[in-house]
């Protein structure tokens, strides 16, 4: 299969596994595993396909997991993608992360990109509750960082 057909299968399922596990809500807050795909592929491949990638990831996100947000992965996916490929691996493909760099990366992702977030929604909603701060700010990043941790655990190749 050509390499461009299997990353967008891989993108689907991905996407697909973050409209399961947003059905599976701790305290109203959910995992981001789109960014932590978004993150991987731009520490794997540079600026470019990370960008890339996060505007083809939010998009799908914002229609099928987060409609009433239209256009804010989108735009959230893609900085992230395109910020986290300055960073690019010099192992490549071949990049390993440990269960230690997976969880405090991941952490550290989830807190930009969710501030990122909860800053847009607040000032749409000219709010300010304790839940944008603690649930989807900081809870849904420490919930982030721990699936990219059990993910780096089960992770063969």
């Amino acid at each position: 299969m050509p390499n461009v057909l299997r990353q967008v299968a891989l993108g689907l399922a991905v996407v697909l596994l973050q409209w399961l596990l947003s059905n599976l809500k701790l305290w109203d807050v959910w995992p981001d595993v789109v960014l932590l795909y978004v993150a991987y592929v731009a520490l794997r491949r540079g600026r470019v396909e990370g960008a890339v990638t996060g505007f083809g990831m939010g998009l799908a996100m914002d229609f099928l997991v987060m409609p009433e947000t239209l256009g804010l992965n989108t735009v959230l996916k893609t900085l992230m993608g395109f910020v986290i490929g300055l960073f690019r691996s010099e192992q490549g493909e071949n990049l390993r992360l440990t269960p230690v760099q997976a969880f405090v990366g991941a952490l550290v992702v989830a807190m930009v990109h969710n501030g990122l977030m909860t800053i847009v929604l607040a000032l749409d909603q000219s709010t300010r509750t304790p839940f944008l701060v603690f649930g989807l700010w900081l809870g849904s990043a420490v919930y982030t960082a721990f699936v990219a941790l059990a993910g780096s655990l089960f992770r063969t190749r």
